[in-house]
């Protein structure tokens, strides 16, 4: 009997999930959700983002007397600025100091950030992109790429999207992951975009979703059927705006209706309890209509 099919679940509650408009999380609250996740059986857990404010230094710092007994403790950050070398760059070099096994770097997909936002030139971003990648590497870290606003700046100019994550991947990235950042993808478009996009890169792809178009869930399934390895997201769906994929959501549907595994299948009956756990931390109430773990999930109304 052939094995099952293994998916990575990358949690970044701590991180996108605490720009939930009207929630925040003390360093203790995060410990609190970090070991939960942990007990679930999460594979990466992304703390937040060192040297970008206090609390997540604290965070950082505190987790180091914390022992995971499965998950990877993650670092968010982006790639270097530009004009600077990397091993000169403030949110680099905080990376590297946060001491976790594994760092989540993004960079930019979508050419009109790139010549707009950053105001820099195409080829300055693909060196960002890849001098990033390759110091971490260099620095015997696991190196998660995250291409930021991929499917938008796919859709716009696909040769240089594609460049950006070739230059992660050629770095030596561990895996790269496509970004729906702005929410505005449908599953068509993603099993579109990852058959285009699998040929044409060595490391393995992941998937991160937000919900502005009611879809996350729906494309992260998709994206896992198309072969994506590791699916990122958030308990409860907590992210800005609509909200980040629903990894409550996407676990019993990989686990229950797909055949793939991501956490022990003894762990599936804890979904539940983890849920609320990061609803009471994060002070919302649980949602009673949520698939799975709401109240009224399986309740049946006669008539």
């Amino acid at each position: 009997m052939s094995a099952k099919r293994k998916v990575a679940l990358f949690d970044t509650t701590l991180r996108d999930g605490s720009q939930r408009e009207g929630l925040s999380l003390s360093a203790k609250d995060k410990i609190s959700i970090a070991t939960k996740l942990d007990q679930l059986g999460i594979d990466y857990v992304e703390g937040g983002w060192p040297g970008a404010n206090p609390k997540d230094d604290a965070f950082f710092e505190q987790m180091r007397e914390v022992k995971l007994r499965h998950a990877k403790l993650v670092a968010f950050s982006s790639t270097r600025r530009k004009g600077t070398r990397v091993s000169d760059d403030p949110n680099i070099m905080a990376l590297v100091a946060a001491k976790t096994p594994v760092v989540c770097i993004f960079g930019k997909s979508w050419d009109m950030h790139v010549t707009h936002a950053l105001v820099t030139t195409l080829d300055e971003n693909l060196k960002m992109i890849a001098e990033s990648v390759e110091f971490l590497k260099k620095k015997g870290l696991e190196v998660i790429y995250d291409a930021e606003h991929f499917f938008d700046g796919y859709r716009d100019n696909p040769a240089y999207a594609m460049e950006t994550v070739k230059a992660a991947d050629g770095a030596g990235a561990d895996c790269i992951v496509l970004c729906d950042t702005n929410g505005g993808s449908i599953p068509s478009q993603i099993e579109e975009v990852f058959g285009e996009v699998t040929p044409q890169v060595k490391a393995p792809l992941g998937i991160h979703a937000h919900n502005d178009s009611d879809c996350a869930v729906a494309n992260t399934l998709v994206a896992v059927e198309c072969g994506a390895v590791q699916a990122q997201g958030t308990i409860n769906g907590y992210g800005e705006r609509c909200g980040n994929a629903n990894l409550v959501s996407i676990i019993p549907a990989l686990m229950l209706k797909m055949d793939v595994e991501c956490i022990p299948a003894e762990n599936l009956r804890l979904l539940t309890e983890v849920a609320h756990h990061v609803s009471e931390v994060a002070n919302v109430s649980p949602d009673p209509h949520e698939p799975y773990v709401g109240e009224n999930a399986f309740a049946h109304k006669g008539g």
